[in-house]
């Protein structure tokens, strides 16, 4: 609901105490650290890029041997464990493994070893495999490749181009007067010919020249053995090659207790890199260091006295000054904190605005149903993202609070189901009908209305909830200007609009035109006509005189005026935009019909039940699939284009705090703020 105030909390302590200090800074995680405040010259800074670099590398390093043992030895993982987050030691436990780092850096250099041996065997099996291919055609040739005939002959092995016979490759040869020669045909594929020439020696040149005008080329591997005895030495080598990989493949495998070690070990040297890269930022004396960082407010006098008490440093806790840029941390109550994400991916708010998450979080969850709106697919929903997120308790914060999202949606699309009346469609009558023969009238009757028998009812009261939706944004606005105590701005911005819209509003519910296109009329007393009538009037004064009120010119200042008035365009195209919410809660639960009427139509017989069952559930999860994603994503274009284009400007800096760079475990720390 609010953006978490932030305070600079400077520190100045000796070096002795560097280590524990940010050490203690890392792992609690509350302070973003800059040094924008602390840039003087004649304070030096160290030089870390290369422990950085090194520490990185043997990080890498044993991830790297940690995966390959989990290739080498693959452990059956429960289908849903990656959501039970990092697995959780304690200090004592991280600290017994960082004493052992010699051996589990030995060990992992061992590995990387024997990867680099099982990779060579592989590249050596390719390449033999390669030369194996290359020979299959030549299988049949009697003599070795490199065969280049006798003391009186002399001997061609190659190929001419073309699909040719022993006569067409002999015919240029004949030509040349030379009758003492003979071909025979090896092979004949891929528009070439193998052939094997044998002439005397005498006439070699004239063969060769003959037989390179039909596009004559040597093989370009001739090893000295038949082709035959080639490629079973080269197969032998082969499953040579396989047994050697799978022998140190085993003995990858054989480390597996140390896989887990392994990646503790990364996590420590990744964070040690994280530690070095933010030492070469800070500038140093010689006997002291300095740096300052923002830190929740709630927090700021916790970790000065911390730092002051254990550490000897002395601190100082400083107001940021007005126009100073500051990191963005939100604060709010567990059903709006699932929504941050999708305000953070639009952008976060910066110093001095208002939060719209929670606002942004009940119309969310209330469009969502609204376009969802199937009772069995909302219970669905919110039985698997509940069951979820208490059975992995430690799940990662974004993955626990999507599916807390997730879990509010479907409770959304449980209650509009229930006033659509839509159970996975009309599933309770067609199963009472098909299966036990009922003829009543409607069981599951809606609570309000079914959609697909008045949709133009449920358009005007998506129109109203658009309405709602935008004059909630326009609310914001306003609130932000009197925030900034910009009075002015809140009558000519914000009410002179409400003033506009509420009276064109009220001008249109008794027309004709709205009772054609809704099927209802309204009649308002004389009085409150004349009253939206002089309300768009004022209205749209205001807007005409003071939309431009930055610029002096008259007339360059009505003009603007003109022009911010014409805007009324873009709030009729921003209502039309809910008619999504028709469109979209109705395909949910047509498909849905479909669906179970196709179900039906396999019904009879003795495997009815279960083709029945079989085509319900296929059905029902492809359209639950299909539409949730439909209404995700439509939801978020209703927020950031309609909602937020009212008031929002976003471009915050997300609150990035020095902490540790675990990417395996997670440190049970004794010291909490």
């Amino acid at each position: 609901m609010a953006v978490t105030d932030m305070l600079l909390l400077g520190l100045t302590a000796p070096k002795k105490n560097r280590k524990a200090i940010l050490e203690t800074i890392q792992h609690l995680g509350v302070m973003e650290v800059t040094t924008a405040h602390l840039d003087d010259p004649e304070l030096a800074k160290m030089d870390t890029k290369g422990q950085a670099a090194t520490f990185d590398k043997r990080a890498d390093v044993l991830s790297e041997a940690a995966s390959s043992i989990s290739k080498a030895a693959p452990e059956k993982i429960p289908f849903l464990a990656s959501l039970g987050g990092k697995k959780q030691i304690t200090k004592k436990e991280f600290q017994a493994v960082v004493d052992r780092k010699d051996s589990l850096d030995a060990a992992a250099n061992e590995i990387a070893r024997l990867e680099r041996g099982i990779s060579d065997c592989r590249a050596s099996a390719l390449a033999a495999r390669a030369q194996e291919e290359a020979l299959a055609p030549w299988l049949s040739l009697p003599v070795p490749m490199d065969f280049s005939g006798t003391k009186a002959t002399r001997a061609f092995i190659g190929t001419v181009s073309g699909s040719a016979t022993r006569e067409e490759v002999l015919a240029p040869i004949i030509a040349e007067g030379i009758e003492a020669a003979d071909a025979e045909i090896i092979f004949s594929e891929n528009d070439r010919t193998g052939v094997f020439v044998l002439c005397r020696t005498a006439d070699a040149a004239a063969v060769e020249e003959a037989l390179k005008k039909q596009g004559f080329s040597k093989p370009q591997q001739a090893p000295s053995e038949k082709p035959a005895d080639a490629a079973a030495r080269l197969e032998g080598e082969i499953a040579a090659y396989a047994e050697e990989a799978e022998s140190l493949k085993g003995k990858i495998a054989a480390k597996k207790d140390l896989k887990n070690d392994l990646r503790v070990l990364s996590d420590y040297y990744r964070t040690r890199a994280e530690k070095y890269r933010f030492l070469g930022t800070i500038p140093q004396s010689e006997k002291c260091f300095f740096f300052k960082g923002w830190v929740p407010a709630d927090k700021a006098e916790r970790l000065r006295s911390l730092l002051e008490n254990e550490y000897g440093a002395v601190t100082e806790i400083e107001e940021p000054a007005e126009d100073e840029p500051q990191p963005t941390l939100l604060k709010n109550n567990a059903f709006s904190a699932s929504v941050e994400s999708v305000l953070a991916s639009y952008g976060l708010p910066q110093k001095g605005k208002i939060d719209p998450t929670f606002v942004m979080s009940i119309f969310y969850v209330f469009f969502f149903g609204m376009m969802l709106s199937d009772a069995g697919y909302g219970i669905l929903m919110s039985l698997a993202c509940g069951i979820l997120v208490l059975k992995f308790p430690r799940m990662e914060t974004g993955m626990s609070r999507f599916l807390q999202l997730f879990f509010w949606c479907g409770l959304s699309t449980t209650f509009w189901g229930f006033m659509y009346g839509g159970f996975f469609g009309d599933a309770i009558q067609v199963i009472a009908e098909t299966f036990f023969g009922y003829t009543g009238g409607t069981i599951l009757k809606p609570l309000w209305f079914e959609p697909v028998k008045n949709p133009m009812l449920l358009l005007v009261w998506c129109m109203l909830f658009g309405v709602i939706h935008l004059f909630a944004g326009l609310g914001m606005k306003g609130a932000q200007a009197l925030k900034d105590r910009d009075f002015v701005g809140f009558f000519a911005d914000v009410v002179a609009w409400y003033l506009l819209l509420t009276g064109l509003i009220l001008m249109l519910l008794p027309s004709d035109l709205f009772a054609s296109i809704a099927g209802m009329s309204f009649t308002f007393p004389a009085w409150l006509n004349t009253a939206a009538k002089l309300m768009a009037i004022i209205g749209a004064a205001v807007i005409l005189v003071m939309s431009g009120r930055s610029n002096k010119n008259f007339i360059v200042r009505i003009a603007l005026g003109a022009y911010d008035l014409y805007g009324i365009t873009g709030w009729l195209s921003d209502v039309l935009s809910y008619s999504r919410l028709l469109a979209l809660g109705l395909a949910t639960g047509v498909i849905a019909s479909v669906i179970n009427m196709m179900a039906k139509m396999v019904a009879g017989g003795i495997l009815g039940p279960l083709l029945f069952a079989l085509v319900f559930i296929i059905g029902h999860a492809l359209n639950i699939g299909i539409n949730a994603l439909g209404a995700y994503v439509h939801t978020n274009r209703l927020q950031f284009v309609e909602f937020f284009g009212k008031f929002y400007e976003g471009g915050g800096k997300a609150f990035a705090p020095f902490k540790t760079a675990n990417t395996y475990i997670e440190i049970k720390e004794e010291k909490q703020l």
